[in-house]
């Protein structure tokens, strides 16, 4: 019998769920973010702006989402020459009937902000919300999220200088950042995906997301340097809201650089895939087991079959490079709820 583990019906919705624009210390106004986006085939784009929720509903039509969200940081009590550890949270309202942010620390972009007033998703007189940098502070604020209606994903990891200590330790989020394409184009290397398998070795159960986490800075074309590299395809059967995040909250969606999932499915004790041509397609276990499908010399794949039986895995995964080395992911998917 057959079990997809992506829905077979409905629509594949190209996604950035991270950027920054002038609400915060991005170079593009939400509109032009808008159009840009909307130029290269995204549907939906999360505003994410540092430390202020700010609904840009307005922006929506029949082809784009916007997402009401923002970007929560806190850094390690350190002078920022000393490198302190940071930790990036960013917050997705599920729903956008009047949706509120939870926790605030916003006074650093307030008023570079005022000019989208109308549009704030808080209290401008509220008092700021600061928590200190730990594990145990980070994770309230990501549990508190939850219960606030939000989606929670734990952002750049290799950027923030944490290490397993840290990571591990976080608990509430939905989804880490398998890819920060904004820092992976800028030589960190925030393609995380080893400390995804940390994270759900450690025993959490969350998705991955590939997102740009996008500024454009610079003129020309390097205002693009940090955008369209990574993204997260999302099937919904519409571009409704809630019919978007609830498609977020039931995993039902891969992250990528470029190469495409079109099937994923159980069948005969067995994982199928089929993707857009790829170089490698790979299963990943968690643990010393571990399977790949290598493309013949001047060929490419475009499916594979990986049994399961017998494995012993307590999840797995599912990666595919393509012939210019950019990888997409799936999201684990654990053997005890199938």
């Amino acid at each position: 019998m057959k079990k997809h583990l992506l829905p077979p019906e409905g629509n594949w919705y190209k996604a950035n769920l991270h950027c920054h624009t002038t609400v915060s210390d991005g170079n593009f106004s939400p509109e032009r973010m808008k159009e840009e986006y909307k130029k290269r085939g995204y549907s939906i784009v999360a505003y994410t702006d540092h430390q202020l929720m700010v609904d840009h509903s307005y922006l929506a039509d029949a082809d784009f989402l916007p997402l009401i969200g923002w970007e929560y940081e806190v850094c390690e009590n350190k002078p920022w020459g000393e490198h302190p550890l940071a930790c990036h949270i960013c917050f997705i309202a599920l729903d956008n009937t009047n949706p509120r942010q939870h926790v605030m620390n916003g006074s650093r972009y307030l008023e570079k902000a005022r000019a989208y007033a109308p549009y704030f998703c808080f209290d401008p007189e509220h008092v700021d919300m600061v928590y200190d940098y730990s594990t145990k502070s980070m994770t309230e604020v990501m549990q508190k999220g939850r219960e606030a209606g939000f989606f929670v994903t734990y952002n750049h990891p290799a950027w923030s200088l944490e290490t397993r200590d840290q990571y591990t330790n976080y608990h509430g989020m939905h989804a880490m950042e398998i890819c920060n394409y904004g820092c992976y184009s800028s030589g960190y290397e925030d393609y995380n995906a080893y400390i995804y398998d940390d994270m759900l070795r450690a025993g959490e159960r969350i998705y991955c997301t590939a997102t740009d986490d996008n500024h454009n800075g610079g003129a020309g074309d390097d205002a693009f340097h940090d955008s369209f590299g990574g993204f997260t395809m999302i099937r919904a059967e519409s571009l409704d809201y809630r019919t978007v995040t609830r498609a977020l909250e039931n995993g039902d969606f891969y992250a990528s650089m470029g190469p495409e999932i079109y099937e994923l499915y159980l069948e005969d004790d067995a994982v199928h895939i089929k993707c857009s041509p790829a170089r490698t397609i790979a299963l990943h276990g968690g643990v010393r087991v571990s399977w790949a499908k290598h493309a013949k010399d001047g060929e490419l794949l475009t499916e594979a079959t990986f049994p399961l039986y017998g494995l012993n895995l307590r999840y797995f995964r599912l990666s595919v490079t393509d012939a210019e080395g950019k990888r997409a992911n799936t999201n684990a998917y654990f053997t005890d709820t199938l």
